[in-house]
């Protein structure tokens, strides 16, 4: 992973002028960012996994999966949206323009699952049927394909965590965004997750549901920040396993973090002091999972330490308006 003494070499020839300030490291959950002149910033992923909304442990090369991939996706949905990535440096580091966040992330959902008590499943088995300003049929099953996708927002995580149980119509009303932006934003990430699931479906998976953040650039102009359609960011199960896995009762075949957060729920956790001791398995198991997935939607083998896809910047950096 790059350090203080060596990450000056991630910055390509276009950005040597720029001055990276490691005393501006900030660190999320799954990655590190440092500033750069120029409105940029350098986004190095790691191979920590969050589930439950805190990190468990390490998952092999995870943060490689995550970098390219969704430099990929960024190339794949260009023309839906703009996105903040400028030059994809190394296998785990982004360059991206730096953005200021909307206080409002987007969950699209096409199925209705889930395990912790704000998932759509969950409360839906409890007898809500009114849930996130949508109402929904009798009926429903476990991981039944909802009638069409809808937008679930909320909050983006502070000091007491995620406001889950946001409407679209509460976005507005209580002053996150503007109705206007709030459009733009719903209408872009319903565009992405179609696309997403178009692509899914030529690799034989399903795309569940997913995650969207959204930032405004130096320009004013909402694009398309964070990652998208990665393990970490969306849902993704095996498709010519699903109909036969739901009509024996059995989970569908996950590609993705959730395998993780399913076999701690498995073991009566879900999020609430500690986390229990699994077997060191399950990480080498997700950790399959993680490049398996990069090989299904990318249809190239995954190397580490490579550069399997070749992001298209000069396209991205056109179809985005951005100057470099």
């Amino acid at each position: 992973m790059p350090d203080a003494t060596t990450i000056e070499r991630l910055l390509p020839d276009a950005f040597r002028e720029t001055t990276l300030s490691i005393a501006g490291k900030q660190s999320g959950k799954v990655r590190d960012w440092y500033p750069l002149a120029g409105n940029r910033r350098l986004i190095v992923t790691t191979d920590r996994l969050s589930a439950f909304d805190r990190v468990l442990s390490a998952v092999p090369y995870k943060g490689q999966v995550l970098n390219q991939l969704a430099a990929w996706w960024f190339d794949q949905t260009a023309d839906v949206i703009a996105n903040h990535m400028l030059s994809v440096p190394d296998p785990n580091a982004l360059i991206g323009v730096e953005a200021q966040p909307l206080p409002v992330e987007v969950i699209v959902r096409g199925y209705i699952t889930g395990v912790t008590s704000t998932a759509l499943w969950y409360r839906y088995s409890l007898g809500e049927r009114d849930i996130y300003g949508y109402t929904f049929p009798e009926g429903l099953h476990k991981n039944d394909r909802l009638p069409a996708a809808i937008i679930t927002p909320t909050t983006k995580g502070g000091p007491t965590g995620h406001d889950e149980r946001l409407t679209c119509a509460e976005v507005v009303d209580t002053g996150l965004l503007p109705r206007d932006m709030w459009e733009e934003v719903q209408a872009a990430a319903l565009a992405l997750f179609a696309r997403g699931q178009q692509v899914a479906e030529r690799a034989d998976l399903i795309l569940v549901d997913t995650k969207y953040e959204f930032g405004v650039d130096p320009k004013g102009r909402v694009i398309l920040i964070d990652e998208v359609h990665t393990p970490d960011s969306s849902r993704f199960w095996k498709a010519d396993s699903y109909a036969a896995r739901i009509a024996a009762g059995d989970e569908p075949e996950n590609f993705d973090k959730e395998f993780v957060r399913l076999a701690f729920a498995e073991h009566g956790y879900r999020g609430d002091g500690v986390p229990p001791t699994v077997p060191d398995s399950l990480w080498a198991a997700a950790s399959q999972r993680y490049m398996t997935i990069y090989e299904m939607l990318t249809g190239q083998p995954f190397m580490p330490g490579s550069y399997p896809v070749q992001p298209r910047l000069t396209e991205n950096l056109r179809t985005a308006g951005l100057d470099v």
